[in-house]
């Protein structure tokens, strides 16, 4: 699933395309795509047909535009889907669900082979805390089906202490609260595991046994490995995320420990390590990220 450097990706491809165009036609060919709308296709097209694009706006792995209606139009990636921009005219690609031509001539095309994904149009509200409501927005209001989502590590308004806070009252593990998108979001199994392995923190330890500053490190590891990652695209493992262009990123390369079992450790060649926590894979270096939370003593 994309996680936020694929989907802050996206949207900086998406940006120089999108911004201050209008929606001149709207096709939703997917009933699964407006499973959300009510109404369905038809109402999910016309709520998109002629409104003009002012902002794009991402927070954690949520993405939306807002139009000039005080509406926005959401879109959910789920599993596999891409957002893909052409020039002109052109066949439907394989699994595209919904195409929206825009007054330059360009194309926005939804496609998504697993079907998870979908559309919708969804009012405005206020954000709690008054602040902009993500990266890229205008406006200090969200999407009303996106309200519930924490604020991420890169956006401006993000609160690392009250994070903590929450964080170290918990008896559930780091990993889990990493991944937990009421807390913090954006974060998901990848950048969790690397950011873990970046603080030396094993995602197995409580939240409430963890140092202030251990968790601070974690959060500041957060937005320095998602940092790089958009810097070279994201992510990709498969061609089920690629870019706006049709590319994929390239931060698979930097991997430190995440899909690496059984390799060594690119610090002190222990082999890397997966548990499951939660039924979730983790992956870490045994020597590095200990369960105790003490390194052995160098001999």
């Amino acid at each position: 699933m994309p996680e936020l450097p694929e989907v802050e990706t996206i949207r900086m491809g998406l940006a120089p395309r999108l911004l201050g165009r209008t929606i001149e036609a709207a096709h939703v060919w997917g009933e699964r795509t407006a499973r959300n709308q009510p109404g369905g296709t038809a109402a999910l097209e016309e709520a998109m047909r002629g409104r003009r694009v002012e902002a794009l706006a991402r927070r954690g792995k949520f993405l939306w535009a807002e139009l000039d209606n005080d509406r926005a139009l959401v879109f959910h990636l789920g599993m596999s889907g891409q957002l893909r921009v052409q020039d002109g005219q052109r066949p439907r690609f394989r699994h595209e669900h919904a195409r929206l031509t825009l007054d330059s001539g360009t194309s926005l095309s939804f496609v998504d082979q697993r079907t998870f994904g979908r559309l919708e149009v969804a009012s405005l509200v206020d954000t709690p805390d008054g602040a902009v409501a993500g990266w890229g927005a205008t406006r200090s209001a969200i999407p009303e089906t996106a309200a519930h989502i924490a604020r991420d590590p890169l956006d401006p308004a993000f609160d690392p202490l009250e994070v903590t806070r929450r964080i170290r009252t918990s008896r559930s593990s780091v990993k889990n609260l990493l991944l937990h998108q009421e807390i913090v979001s954006g974060i998901g199994n990848i950048y969790a595991d690397e950011a873990l392995f970046a603080a030396g923190v094993h995602g197995a330890r409580m939240g409430k046994n963890l140092r202030v500053y251990q968790v601070q490190r974690i959060l500041s590891e957060v937005a320095n490995v998602m940092t790089r990652a958009i810097e070279v695209g994201g992510t990709s493992f498969d061609a089920l995320y690629v870019n706006t262009e049709g590319e994929p990123g390239y931060f698979a390369r930097s991997l430190m420990v995440y899909g690496r079992e059984g390799l060594p450790c690119k610090v002190c060649d222990t082999p890397i390590s997966r548990v499951a926590i939660s039924g979730r894979s983790h992956h870490f270096c045994p020597n590095c990220q200990p369960r105790s939370g003490r390194k052995p003593k160098s001999k």
